[in-house]
């Protein structure tokens, strides 16, 4: 049964990515994804898709690796704010109170159980475009930028993890999200699991990492309009040399239509559209898949590519071996023969 602390989340606020070709990637997302620079120091830069009311999207860092920073997230309320803040100290996760920054007030830090650094807020700052970004449009963020992949706002965030169980039990219960869909193991527990803030059908995602590792990234995702424009995105991509790893196609776990790109940095980022998929009713049962439904593949029985389950940011020391090993097929997931870095 629904609960209102359900509803204490808004959406995704703010995503961190770590990159090692800093020029390379802003180059990804500012000139293909057509995503506005709002401001930039000298380690990092902060863009925001076209759509997006708030002031970023991305903060963009310089780093000797690659992988996620901190995930931000916006509560609905001041209360709802109080009500997360009070749940993760409880949980024994909080790492207290930061500063105001770029586009947002106050907010408290915490790390899930696998070491993600994240942070919750409510205090934001609203885009205010300039002359040259005004839209023709009043119930628009900004103007239509009309080139390259044109991505409208961020859409979800999936974080490998060494336990989903753990993981998940912590968004169900501490920050009181609700369930969508999970993927059940044969010997027990999960394999992945979505969690939702509102009518879309997810926001977050936690998957297994084969290696064992902590804290590491699977793919941040971008909303599209249409499904055209992910058709439209891998021309793109293929003419400016970016990786397409897998798609243009369709989930069969919350019916997606995708394409998964490699930025030149190395993280997986998704370009996402849902279609008219949503969630209506707030008691929606979690649905539980198989794995043996699962190896069917993905809705139209592709089956899924092998870098999905090992490609990860930041890098394993022979993160490029592995996954030509995957596609090769001469890789076992199952027996994690890989250098755990610690973390």
């Amino acid at each position: 049964m629904s609960d209102p602390v359900n509803n204490d989340l808004a959406h995704m606020g703010q995503v961190e990515l770590f990159t090692p070709k800093f020029d390379e990637s802003l180059w990804f997302f500012h000139e293909l994804c057509a995503m506005r620079i709002v401001a930039q120091t000298s380690e990092s830069a902060y863009l925001r898709c076209w759509d997006e009311y708030q002031q970023y999207t991305v903060k963009l860092t310089r780093s000797d690796t690659n992988g996620v920073g901190r995930t931000m997230f916006r509560a609905t309320s001041q209360e709802a704010l109080d009500r997360k803040v009070a749940a993760i100290t409880e949980s024994g996760l909080g790492l207290g109170w930061r500063d105001p920054e770029v586009g947002i007030g106050r907010s408290f830090a915490f790390t899930d159980p696998d070491g993600h650094q994240m942070a919750i807020h409510y205090d934001t700052e609203l885009y205010v475009p300039d002359d040259e970004d005004r839209p023709a449009l009043k119930n628009q963020a900004s103007k239509f930028p009309g080139k390259g992949v044109n991505t409208r706002r961020m859409d979800h965030i999936n974080f490998l993890c060494s336990d989903v169980n753990a993981n998940g039990e912590f968004w169900r219960d501490v920050m009181r999200s609700r369930e969508s869909e999970r993927v059940k193991l044969d010997d027990g527990g999960y394999g992945a699991w979505w969690f939702r803030f509102a009518q879309k059908s997810y926001d977050v995602v936690y998957s297994l990492d084969f290696s064992g590792a902590k804290a590491r990234f699977h793919h941040f995702a971008f909303a599209t309009d249409t499904r055209e424009d992910i058709l439209k995105a891998a021309d793109i991509f293929l003419e400016n040399g970016v990786h397409i790893e897998y798609g243009p196609y369709k989930h069969a776990i919350n019916q997606t239509f995708f394409l998964y790109v490699w930025e030149p940095g190395g993280n997986r980022i998704e370009f996402a559209n849902a279609g008219a998929r949503l969630l209506m009713d707030p008691d929606w049962p979690v649905v539980e898949w198989t794995q043996a439904e699962r190896a069917k593949g993905q809705a139209w029985g592709a089956k899924t590519i092998p870098t999905f389950h090992t490609h990860g940011t930041p890098y394993l020391p022979n993160q490029e071996q592995i996954d030509a090993a995957a596609l090769a097929g001469e890789f076992d997931l199952d027996k994690h023969q890989v250098e755990v870095p610690v973390s």
